[in-house]
C-alpha cells in the first residue's frame, strides 16, 4: 500500500465540545497526521465562519476509504 492520506474534518460543536456534528472537510491533503495536527489552529481560524458555539479540528486517515472505493470501482 503507498503512502497515506490524512484530512482534516472542522467539527462544529456545543458548549464545551458537546454534540460535534462534521460541519465541513478541509480541502488539503497531508501527507503525515503530525501535518494535520499542525495545520489545525490556522484551518479553525480559517472556518471561523461556521455558526457553532465551538469548533474542533479532527485529523483522520482516507487512504483505507480510497483503497475500498478503488477497488468497488475497479469490480464494476
Amino acid at each position: 500500500m503507498g503512502p497515506f492520506i490524512y484530512v482534516m474534518a472542522i467539527m462544529g460543536c456545543g458548549d464545551g465540545g458537546y454534540q460535534c456534528t462534521q460541519a465541513r472537510i478541509v480541502d488539503t491533503r497531508f501527507q503525515s497526521m503530525a501535518q494535520c495536527q499542525q495545520a489545525a489552529e490556522a484551518e479553525l481560524i480559517r472556518n471561523g465562519d461556521l455558526d457553532y458555539p465551538e469548533l474542533m479540528a479532527s485529523c483522520r486517515s482516507v487512504t483505507n476509504q480510497i483503497a475500498l472505493n478503488d477497488a468497488k470501482a475497479r469490480q464494476r
